[in-house]
């Protein structure tokens, strides 16, 4: 949540103000920026095919209200943090924290689940075991985040 989408508690599948910069963002020409919660990441990676298209998108949006009428918010992430690529082959947070930190998942540290949640936006760039300085700063400012949002605590109003 501190590093994807900070909001998910008390969305309803959708961040209109982060969609809206996103789009202002993009449409100026700056670096391609996303604006998808959790949900809409969830709906994308397990129903549809890679890419962009106004199609996927509105299949994405319709099948967001699905899961967001059907799912609760926990099981929402639970399936977020079991489908998240890592890296090649590696998915889900479980095989991650084994593969790189050789331990399961609910043993991780702040440190590495941040380290595990910088790389979210580019997992075959962005290196697990091998973090960039971009990597670092990124992680940085999660466990920032995660300060803010309350912590693990934050996780139990799910």
């Amino acid at each position: 949540m501190a590093s994807e989408d900070q909001t998910f508690p008390v969305h309803y599948g959708f961040d209109f103000s982060a969609m809206q910069k996103a789009w202002v963002q993009n449409r100026k020409g700056h670096r391609l920026r996303g604006g998808s919660t959790i949900t809409q990441q969830v709906a994308k990676n397990l129903y549809l095919w890679p890419g962009t298209s106004y199609v996927r998108k509105g299949i994405e949006a319709y099948l967001t209200v699905l899961i967001e009428l059907f799912w609760p918010k926990r099981r929402i992430l639970e399936i977020y943090l079991n489908s998240a690529e890592f890296g090649n082959g590696i998915f889900g947070v479980e095989a991650a924290s084994q593969r790189f930190f050789n331990k399961p998942a609910s043993r991780l540290t702040a440190n590495e689940a941040a380290l595990l949640a910088a790389v979210l936006p580019a997992p075959k760039r962005y290196l697990v075991n091998k973090p960039s300085s971009y990597v670092r700063a990124r992680q940085a400012w999660i466990l920032r985040q995660m300060s803010r949002l309350g912590g693990a605590s934050a996780l139990q109003t799910l």
